[in-house]
């Protein structure tokens, strides 16, 4: 019998929230211990009803956006597909700031990085503070400098030039 195309579940993606490379393995494991759970009860019980722990807010976000029902193991099949294809095919950015960003910032962020590079693009933060302000953004065969000592760097002469203007008037 084939299946037609409104019985399969259209998976959306992931949210805002799963940012990061380890937020995907966090949704991995809190998902295989879901199924540990279920395969547990169903040898207890083949008529019980799958009584499903409390989730984390990224798996509750993660099942509401997709429209999934965890008791279910095909929806678990299927968001352990979606996760293991993100984990090994999602494009991933380092991006460097001189401070920890916001969450409200991250959020805009990722935001804007999944509606213009790609749907399920993720990244990692890490602290540089000797970039004084702006960011440093590395992809597997890309770098890109957008910082203040990058600028600053390369109007060195304009900025000596102008200091020795003002030292003259003074």
């Amino acid at each position: 019998m084939a299946h037609k195309a409104s019985d399969q579940k259209q998976l959306v993606g992931l949210p805002l929230l799963v940012a990061r490379p380890i937020d995907v393995g966090r949704l991995l494991r809190e998902l295989q211990s879901i199924e540990e759970l279920a395969s547990q009860a169903a040898l207890v019980d083949k008529q019980v009803d799958l009584k499903l722990p409390k989730t984390s807010q990224l798996m509750d976000k993660t099942v509401e956006l997709n429209k999934l029902d965890l008791s279910k193991a095909s929806d678990r099949k299927l968001l352990s597909d979606l996760l293991n294809l993100v984990k090994k095919q999602a494009p991933q950015l380092h991006m460097s700031f001189n401070s920890d960003p916001s969450p409200v910032f991250i959020e805009k962020l990722m935001e804007w990085l999944r509606r213009e590079i790609h749907p399920i693009v993720l990244i990692t933060i890490g602290l540089q503070p000797s970039i004084g302000a702006g960011c440093v953004v590395r992809s597997t065969n890309k770098y890109f400098d957008f910082s203040l000592r990058k600028d600053l760097a390369e109007h060195r002469d304009l900025l000596l030039s102008k200091m020795q203007a003002t030292e003259v008037k003074a």
